[in-house]
């Protein structure tokens, strides 16, 4: 991509026209060349729409969540945008479960805009451009970004690079692993759902919930709230979308909001710097004194850690 077509993809999309903003996901989803100015151009326009992680293991219901959650944000005259980080294919690098299919109803709807990315390596349950991807929706006007993790368990700690509110997706089911997961829950969560609640055992995983934030309610000026919903019946999906709003206005009001942008813009700022350091590193790999060098660790003549400072060096 030259850059006069950066820029002109970037004008299209703060006019709000969506094929632009889908064309610009895939520049960036690709990294392509150029693609930074298209970014840079767009980001004074960010820092509006409120980005909301839903996360959780795969099988809860998330999926579900995201598209009844889609139906009261345009009930309430919000534009939404929805990514829906999904594994890759081993062999395009692409989303192979397509989330879209699932929410079809509302592709005909001009103010919602849903877009399945692959992880493509990304830890964490995200893909590595989806802060990006989180922005070129911001800047588009969309007030509500919902960020669907692609379902890896506990692992799902990346989502707090990019989300203002992060609700945690737990089913019935989960309370065998309760224990293991007390850490991450309350390290990352901001509202915790039991979904299916239909099924046995999701009153006593509501309980054991509120039992471990009762130890540290004390200690927290956000109150971890814990509700039961059953997604596919539309059940506590209200009180879900009532509670986001909630918490938006909560971080506003206690100045945590501006936090989040500092820890949002260091990340960010780190990704960059080791992309372009791993593209540096890789260069010099490809040279007659990195083939060298490499044979040399592979020889055990030299340890990987020194040769590591011989590149940057």
């Amino acid at each position: 991509m030259n850059p006069l077509r950066a820029k002109e993809l970037a004008e299209q999309l703060l006019a709000g026209d969506k094929r632009a903003t889908a064309r610009l996901i895939t520049h960036v989803e690709n990294r392509e060349p150029n693609v930074e100015q298209a970014l840079t151009k767009i980001y004074p326009h960010t820092g509006n729409a409120h980005l909301v992680g839903i996360t959780g293991p795969p099988g809860a219901g998330k999926s579900t969540m995201t598209d009844k959650l889609i139906r009261l944000a345009r009930a309430a005259g919000k534009k939404v945008g929805v990514v829906c980080v999904d594994p890759s294919s081993p062999f395009s690098g692409g989303a192979i479960l397509g989330d879209r299919i699932r929410m079809q109803e509302h592709a005909a709807d001009s103010e919602v805009f849903i877009r399945s990315i692959g992880t493509r390596g990304g830890q964490g349950g995200l893909s590595r451009s989806t802060q990006e991807v989180a922005m070129l929706l911001d800047a588009s006007g969309y007030d509500l970004v919902i960020l669907e993790t692609a379902g890896v368990g506990q692992t799902e700690l990346g989502i707090l690079e990019v989300a203002h509110t992060i609700m945690v997706v737990l089913v019935p089911e989960s309370g065998d692993d309760i224990q293991m997961m007390k850490a991450g829950i309350l390290e990352i969560a901001d509202i915790l759902t039991v979904n299916k609640c239909d099924r046995q055992g999701a009153d006593h995983v509501v309980k054991e919930l509120r039992a471990m934030l009762e130890l540290v309610d004390g200690k927290q000026a956000w109150k971890i709230p814990v509700l039961k919903t059953s997604a596919e019946r539309g059940e506590g999906i209200k009180e879900v979308f009532t509670m986001m709003g909630e918490h938006r206005e909560f971080l506003k009001n206690s100045g945590q909001i501006a936090q989040k942008r500092l820890h949002f813009a260091k990340t960010a700022i780190l990704h960059i710097v080791r992309d372009v350091a791993a593209l540096s590193v890789e260069d010099r790999l490809r040279s007659a004194k990195g083939l060298a060098l490499l044979e040399e660790v592979s020889r055990r003549k030299i340890d990987p850690f020194t040769a590591a400072e011989k590149l940057f060096r």
